[in-house]
């Protein structure tokens, strides 16, 4: 607990008195600067350090305190607990002035959870922790001394929840509440101690949430029943802002849901999460509402109860999520993949809202591990995501058990899911921290997190009993393999266990490079030792004397490759023949998992074809990356028919429309399409080596890496083929032409070769055996 603060919490609800949806609460307090012997002019600067147990949004004098939104996130609260600082210095004002917070369950007290869920999960109070600082012109630093002015009453929210949504009643605000000192229906708040809770009080690591942008609907029709009909363009996380011009008591509802079957909102993916907002209106003029304490995941909204007609309506989507900097672009002369690494970057924005969740729309948004595990390169090199990966991290290791394991997501949330460890899940408290390194080349992430780390590895040496070989236990495996029912995802075709030990080596081996890193030579020589001889297990276990691989599925082939299991070149260029076999039988599309699909396309290369990945790159028949691209979606999909050809959604209960899992293909295409990729931590050594392929004439990627902004782009017109390039101060470039082996050293600044390749009009773009018909029937 940190030793500044000198306050307490205060609440205007010690316990909930029911499990739905509850009110949100206004608490205030009032303080004269002259009865503590300042006047404007003495003060120099007016901070205020607040958090809460829910979400607050303050006021000072009526007027809004910062822009942030949903603070202060969403944290392993039990461990941690952020604050926030606001500069309130010009809204001080001579004589009375009234400081007043707006407070809601949010996560600490709301519904979250699937399967039901649960609720008061923290715990049965919501309350404000909020310390007002004045530093004066002579030095002087002063805490204003609110214990015992704050009170508190009900807020025109009605009832708000993360899932449900928000209902407010216009006709009860009272504009003067946080101007005044009326008591009337005001209650003296209760005092929490602060040392009541054993929470660490820590600031932020990460910018806030805020409202990013707002975007207008592309269409408004009336639909049969007399609803209105919004389609935003878009699918985002966020919520609406309505201006009404109705009359006093007029109620409206608006309806989310990220997409439309059968001439419906598709609200049964949503499940519990209802996500529908009310409003009543107070009929006066230039009404304008939205939401505080929800966000709903949606592209369509329906208005129930409007006043007027499609051509009144005065509503717009806020787009919702934390505000950090976008640092990666891509964009080729292929519009399906264009899209479809927009449609990764909605889902990442989508899913940064204060922490890596899967989704942003159902009854779940959980910080699950595996997701960022496959996706933490991509998320490092679109957005400067390191802020929010940090404090996640330490939300990882603050809930990880004693004996190393490693909760399936972070915060953990007990709602019925099995918690045992599991391989590609619990492995993201090594990887992701070993991402970051290499983006960042800051060893101090490693430092913090080595511990967390460890715990995990040598908890899967301890469960292989010292073996290296994984084989029993709960396992999430290939987890989605498209082959698998709907109503039984984890039913992959490639053995669990395979993909369980493997993580183990990879693991175990960045730990032993962690630690050499870290000047832990001990550490280093042993978690190498279990690396070592987990990979003689795999070995031993799943591949045969002539490169096969158990399971024989593109994954498990893949997983070997990218994770270099095999012991010599020859075994591994056999497995790679053979998986460029499975691929090609499959028509070039998708039989991988969440596994390994984020490394096919690698695979594919380490096989010696770029072109095969291309040919799987590019499919657009089901399951493929590019099948929702042709569905019309903007965001990346859970499963890869979570809408079926006939515009039905999938009968499974887990149908998500924006999970950015399956979207980590766009590290594939900064690295290899592109071709601009990291070759040192922290980009001082950047290489650029594009693969060009599959009829594209042009890409450019650009990345503001630590060194600065690097980028390329290449050109093919006939077999003429340019490429120009930037390497920022402080690195180092390293180009390899395609069709060439020679690496060429280029310093900082703009660089512009020319070569040779292939007509694009001669890559091969289609499977072989349809190119062979097309000629027969030519």
């Amino acid at each position: 607990m940190s030793g500044d603060w000198e306050v307490d919490f205060v609440s205007p609800s010690m316990r909930a008195t029911h499990d739905s949806p509850r009110p949100a609460y206004l608490l205030r307090a009032h303080f004269v600067l002259e009865e503590l012997g300042l006047c404007m002019p003495d003060i120099a600067r007016a901070r205020v350090y607040a958090t809460a147990h829910g979400l607050y949004e303050l006021d000072l004098n009526g007027e809004p305190i910062g822009d942030d939104r949903l603070a202060p996130g969403w944290t392993s609260y039990r461990h941690r607990l952020r604050y926030q600082t606001y500069d309130v210095t010009t809204q001080l004002q001579e004589g009375g002035n009234v400081i007043g917070a707006w407070l809601g369950d949010g996560w600490y007290r709301g519904h979250i959870g699937f399967d039901g869920g649960v609720w008061d999960n923290y715990g049965t109070d919501v309350s404000l922790l909020l310390q007002l600082e004045i530093t004066t012109t002579d030095g002087r630093n002063l805490v204003v001394p609110l214990s015992g002015k704050w009170e508190w009453q009900l807020s025109p929210i009605l009832a708000a929840g993360l899932y449900e949504g928000e209902a407010y009643d216009a006709t009860l605000y009272d504009d003067q509440w946080c101007r005044s000192r009326n008591a009337q229906g005001w209650t003296p708040a209760v005092t929490i101690p602060l040392d009541s809770f054993n929470a660490r009080i820590e600031a932020p690591t990460a910018p806030p949430v805020r409202e990013i942008e707002t975007i207008a609907p592309v269409t408004i029709e009336e639909i049969p029943g007399g609803r209105i009909r919004l389609d935003f363009g878009q699918n985002i996380s966020g919520r609406l802002r309505i201006r009404p011009q109705g009359s006093v008591g007029d109620v409206i509802r608006l309806h989310h849901a990220e997409v439309i079957e059968e001439g419906h909102l598709g609200t049964r993916p949503l499940r519990a999460a209802t996500s529908i907002d009310t409003y009543r209106c107070a009929g006066v003029p230039g009404e304008e509402w939205s939401p505080r304490f929800t966000i709903h995941g949606f592209r369509y909204a329906e208005l129930e109860g409007w006043p007027g007609g499609p051509q009144t309506v005065d509503v717009e989507a806020v787009v919702l999520h934390t505000d950090m900097p976008r640092t990666g672009w891509f964009e080729s002369s292929h519009d399906g993949l264009n899209q479809l690494h927009s449609n990764v970057v909605w889902s990442m924005r989508d899913n940064f809202v204060d922490l890596p969740t899967d989704c942003p729309q159902r009854d779940e948004r959980m910080g699950w591990t595996g997701d960022i595990q496959v996706f933490a390169s991509t998320a490092l090199y679109l957005y400067g995501a390191h802020g929010t990966l940090t404090g996640w991290l330490r939300d990882l290791a603050a809930e990880q058990w004693d004996d190393g394991h490693v909760p399936n997501f972070v915060p953990w949330v007990e709602c019925g899911f099995p918690n045992f460890p599991t391989a590609a899940w619990g492995d993201a408290a090594v990887i992701v921290p070993w991402e970051m390194y290499l983006h960042d080349g800051d060893t101090r992430v490693l430092t913090e997190q080595y511990d967390s780390m460890r715990g995990w590895v040598d908890l899967v040496d301890r469960l292989t009993g010292h073996s290296g070989l994984w084989n029993s236990g709960f396992q999430l495996g290939d987890w989605l393999d498209p082959a698998a029912p709907p109503e039984s995802p984890g039913d992959s075709q490639t053995d669990r266990y395979l993909v369980a030990t493997a993580y183990h080596v990879k693991t175990a081996r960045i730990l032993a490079r962690t630690a050499r890193l870290l000047n832990k030579v001990t550490d280093a020589n042993r978690y190498q030792h279990i690396a070592d001889r987990a990979a003689a297990a795999f070995r031993a276990e799943f591949i045969t004397p002539t490169g096969r691989v158990v399971s024989d599925t593109a994954a498990s082939l893949a997983i070997a490759l990218v994770f270099d299991l095999f012991d010599d070149a020859d075994t591994a260029a056999r497995a790679g023949r053979r998986l460029l076999e499975l691929v090609e039988h499959s028509g070039y599309r998708i039989t991988t998992g969440f596994v390994g699909t984020p490394i096919i396309c690698d695979a594919l290369v380490l096989a010696g074809d770029p072109d095969a990945a291309y040919r799987l790159l590019l499919q657009d028949r089901l399951p493929s990356w590019l099948y929702p691209v042709s569905m019309g979606a903007t965001t990346i999909w859970e499963r890869w028919d979570s809408m079926l050809p006939d515009g039905s959604i999938n009968p499974g209960d887990m149908t998500s429309f924006n999970h950015y899992a399956l979207g980590a293909v766009a590290d594939f295409l900064h690295r290899s399409v592109a071709g601009l990729a990291s070759a040192a931590p922290g980009w001082k050594k950047i290489r650029f080596q594009p693969h060009p392929g599959g009829g594209l004439t042009y890409t450019h990627a650009r990345h503001e890496s630590p060194q600065g902004t690097t980028s390329i782009s290449w050109q093919r017109e006939g077999t003429a083929f340019t490429l120009q390039l930037d390497v920022p101060p402080g690195a180092e470039g390293i180009v390899i032409l395609p069709g060439a082996d020679e690496q060429i050293r280029v310093a900082p600044g703009h660089h512009t070769f020319h070569s040779t390749f292939r007509d694009p009009a001669d890559d091969p773009l289609q499977p072989p055996a349809t190119q062979r018909r097309q000629r027969e029937n030519a």
